[in-house]
Formats: C-alpha cells, sequence, structure tokens
C-alpha cells in the first residue's frame, strides 16, 4: 500500500472528514513518528509494532565500480519490530 491509497482508505471509511483533513492527520502521525525516531525515541503501537533506531557502526566499504575501498560513516538506521498480534495474523493458516 502506498501513501495515497492509505488516504483513499482512511477518506473512504471517514466520510464525516473532508480529504484535507483525512491528509493532516496521516502527515501528523508520520511526522511525529519520525520526530520521536531522530530524537532517539521509540514509539510503540500495541498490536502492530515498534519503531525504534539501530546504530550502525562505521565500517571500509568498497566501490562497486571501482573495486576501490572506502570509508562508510556508522549511522543511525529506523528499525521495526512487529508485535505478537501482528505476527499471529501474518502466520495465521
Amino acid at each position: 500500500m502506498i501513501r495515497s491509497e492509505l488516504l483513499q482508505v482512511l477518506a473512504r471509511e471517514n466520510p464525516e472528514l473532508r480529504a484535507e483533513e483525512v491528509e493532516r492527520v496521516v502527515d501528523i502521525f508520520f511526522d511525529e513518528i519520525s520526530e520521536r525516531l531522530a530524537k532517539g525515541g521509540r514509539v510503540e503501537l500495541r498490536g502492530f509494532g515498534a519503531f525504534s533506531t539501530r546504530e550502525r557502526e562505521a565500517r571500509q566499504g568498497r566501490n562497486p565500480r571501482t573495486g576501490e575501498s572506502v570509508s562508510v560513516p556508522g549511522k543511525k538506521v529506523p528499525y521495526f519490530k512487529p508485535g505478537k498480534e501482528m505476527r499471529q495474523r501474518l502466520n495465521a493458516d
């Protein structure tokens, strides 16, 4: 599902809201998750999962075109851990 499909589903299921209001809610939702992760926090949505960040160490990489060794700096990357209910739904027979 892409963002526009999500907006359409939410608008269809909430006819009392204008399209602009639905879009604003989705924007706030994603902005808040991003902002919390940028501050090093964690976002947990019960039944769905938890968003957090993980540290990647600096390392030596390789330029695939030239084969030359390249220094890759350490960085933070987003991480998602699905909740128990999500895993059960995915593995239901």
